[in-house]
């Protein structure tokens, strides 16, 4: 079923699919997967890119003229399927869980990488469509590296921005490595801001004695403060985040900034649950974040963390304290694998991807060592861009790996 819509400059047509829950059982539990194609109203018969949104458990952009920033440019030399990943947006949702904790956890064991490349093989199979481009940004480039290693066949060029995963890497060492690159964002912070370390001396005993309570009734503890280190990440999030401490935080809105700015909120449970078993290639992941938290972070409360989900968030957000023994049970599951080396090395698929030099969530070195393994995919090494490349200087980022696909650059 299909509905097509205009607006200025597009063509917008809305599609639902039906699939399988767990793809191994096609005869199951089906759920609903939603994609809006985005055309130019000249541009009707090009080529599909797909857009995989990073996450997980994030929804895929809402089009308009000119936004995001990298749609004009995708727009001149294809048709764009804007995917809803299964759990997210119009698809069906994942919202509040029924049944026992180990229902949950199972239900939830179909919502990675793995399943969102079957969906997408399944939309590619009812659509018609031979082959088709893949753009995946952040999460979406593990879904197109995933894609690459299960259904190369169905692919005609693949594209990655700040999402090119390691392949033979633990978890572990995967944690290791963003949290050395958040000390030295600390450190750049504070150099940048040196009298934000008082202002967050100061907003601490406020935090402890439960001074601040966020909009869906939680209280702002200060490890939860703390993991608006993630902002770091992004191109203008120091100052986001400088601004945020200038205001009076018993003010409500002090917290509604803050609660707003935080990565992991009941509003988006999937990115909360599902989030270490992104690196979870064939092991369990076992709260991998809280194991290996270096003692610097442990020792100065002024230290932010960032994209890393701890045991005790399900504690401290009132919103997912009702999943906390799912996400305990999903930490002790031992995943399948989501990769396959060997065909990655026998990869024919043109492939560009965008590895950014500082990248704070996906580590260069990784995603170097994974763009080695794979014959055909050129890599593009740059410092110009922070982990939000793409939405940042879309119509960069994307022209360059267009034309490096192409044989242009």
């Amino acid at each position: 079923m299909a509905t097509t819509v205009r607006i200025p400059g597009l063509v917008l047509t809305d599609h639902e699919f039906s699939v399988p829950l767990d793809h191994s059982r096609p005869d199951g539990r089906r759920i609903t997967v939603f994609a809006r194609e985005v055309a130019d109203p000249d541009g009707l018969a090009r080529p599909f890119l797909v857009y995989l949104q990073g996450g997980p458990g994030h929804e895929a952009p809402r089009p308009s003229a000119g936004s995001p920033s990298w749609l004009p440019r995708a727009l001149r030399d294809y048709r764009v399927l804007m995917l809803d990943q299964r759990g997210t947006g119009r698809s069906t949702p994942v919202g509040t869980l029924t049944g026992t904790p180990q229902e949950q956890a199972e239900y939830l064991t179909h919502f990675r990488a793995d399943s969102i490349v079957r969906d997408a093989e399944t939309i590619r199979q009812q659509l018609g469509v031979e082959r088709w481009s893949v753009l995946g940004q952040s999460f979406g480039g593990f879904c197109t590296l995933a894609y690459l290693s299960q259904a190369p066949d169905g692919l005609a060029e693949a594209f990655f921005t700040g999402g090119l995963p390691p392949l033979t890497r633990h978890p572990d060492e995967v944690y290791a490595a963003t949290f050395a690159n958040l000390l030295e964002r600390n450190r750049r912070y504070y150099l940048r801001y040196p009298d934000d370390r008082g202002r967050i001396e100061a907003l601490l005993p406020l935090l402890d004695d439960g001074a601040v309570t966020l909009p869906d009734g939680s209280p702002l503890t200060a490890r939860l403060f703390r993991q608006l280190g993630y902002l770091f990440g992004a191109s203008g999030g120091q100052e986001t985040l400088h601004y945020l401490l200038e205001r009076d935080p018993r003010s409500p809105v002090f917290a509604h900034d803050v609660a707003a700015a935080l990565p992991f909120t009941a509003r988006n449970p999937l990115y909360s649950v599902v989030h270490e078993s992104s690196y979870a290639d064939g092991v369990a992941t076992r709260w991998s974040a809280e194991r290996v938290l270096p003692d610097e972070f442990r020792a100065d409360p002024t230290l932010f963390t960032g994209e890393h989900v701890f045991p005790w968030l399900f504690d401290d957000v009132r919103g997912l304290q009702p999943m906390k023994e799912t996400a305990e049970l999903l930490a002790q599951h031992e995943w399948p694998r989501l990769y396959d080396a060997d065909v990655l090395r026998k990869c024919t698929v043109p492939a560009a991807a965008a590895i950014y030099a500082e990248d704070m969530y996906v580590e260069r070195v990784f995603s170097e060592e994974t763009a080695r393994l794979i014959p055909t995919l050129q890599p593009w090494i740059t410092n110009e861009y922070e982990h939000n490349g793409l939405r940042a200087a879309g119509e960069h980022v994307l022209g360059r790996l267009v034309d490096l696909v192409r044989g242009r650059a």
